[in-house]
């Protein structure tokens, strides 16, 4: 079984800061790097070090053609990644505070490059039973989530960053939703989200109090989070549990063994610094 990711692929410049700047200020930053990010990418690492088949599918320019590279090296098929010509790479400027807290700018470039073209291109080739995972950050999500629910995929579908456009889209389709607290209010209009799709099953990420599974089957089940003592960087957190929740699944493992690795992968994330970096590989957490 394999997993096709469209995602979307950063440059990430790194600001370490003691706090968040204000309007108005200039603020020293005490060190600056650049990294690879995007959550498409974090997330496709993720699922490529949890062991997974990973496709990616997305765009890069001619700057960006190392974070194709670092993909392939880590596992990840590349096929789908095509590099475009006169564009430049998205690009993440991400402020990290000594809480260890982060705010991030998006640019897109050639993360919304993306074509329903190429998306049908990509996954023509996907059997049934294989996973479309999808976040916000690229063009053509919602095109994506018809194409392949119609596929017969096992659609997945983490809608962040949140956007108004995100209540336009085809969500009936998802199979599985992935959301934090903020996210699963904006989509069920502070209403019930069960009620707003009852359809689709739903995994609802709580930060520091751990996870909670709310089945369209009826079926329940809830994972506190790892007490971490010195969290560094909490930028691919989220990234790294989808990662690896998605990783169990397909492997057939129960969805509470699924969440509890993907909560113990999330909480070496956050101990450690930069996105990328962080995103432990299967050995490092499980054995």
């Amino acid at each position: 079984m394999k997993i096709y990711n469209l995602g979307s692929l950063n440059i990430d410049r790194v600001f370490r800061v003691h706090d968040f700047v204000r309007p108005g200020e200039t603020l020293a930053s005490l060190s600056v790097s650049e990294l690879a990010g995007g959550k498409g990418l974090n997330q496709s690492l993720a699922l490529a070090r949890a062991g997974a088949k990973a496709v990616h599918v997305g765009c890069v320019g001619q700057d960006g053609v190392f974070l194709k590279e670092m993909l392939s090296k880590n596992g990840v098929d590349t096929r789908h990644v095509l590099v475009k010509e006169g564009m430049f790479t998205g690009q993440a400027m991400i402020q990290v505070a000594d809480s260890g807290e982060n705010a991030i700018v998006l640019y897109a470039g050639a993360n919304h490059a993306i074509t329903s073209s190429m998306v049908s291109q990509a996954l023509t080739e996907a059997k049934g039973g294989d996973v479309l995972l999808l976040q916000n950050e690229t063009s053509c999500v919602a095109e994506a989530l018809k194409f392949g629910a119609a596929r017969g995929l096992k659609v997945v579908f983490n809608p962040a960053p949140m956007t108004q456009e995100v209540l336009e889209y085809p969500l009936e389709k998802v199979d599985i939703l992935i959301v934090n607290e903020v996210e699963a209010a904006a989509i069920s209009k502070n209403g019930d989200l069960r009620s707003r799709l009852p359809n689709t099953d739903v995994l609802l990420t709580l930060g520091s109090r751990g996870s909670r599974w709310l089945g369209k089957d009826g079926y329940e089940c809830e994972v506190p989070a790892h007490k971490v003592e010195n969290v560094v960087d909490t930028t691919a957190a989220g990234d790294t549990f989808i990662g690896y929740f998605l990783a169990a699944l397909t492997d057939g493992k129960p969805i509470e063994t699924a969440m509890r690795e993907a909560t113990a992968a999330s909480a070496w994330c956050v101990a450690n610094a930069g996105a990328e970096p962080s995103i432990p590989r299967r050995t490092e957490i499980l054995g």
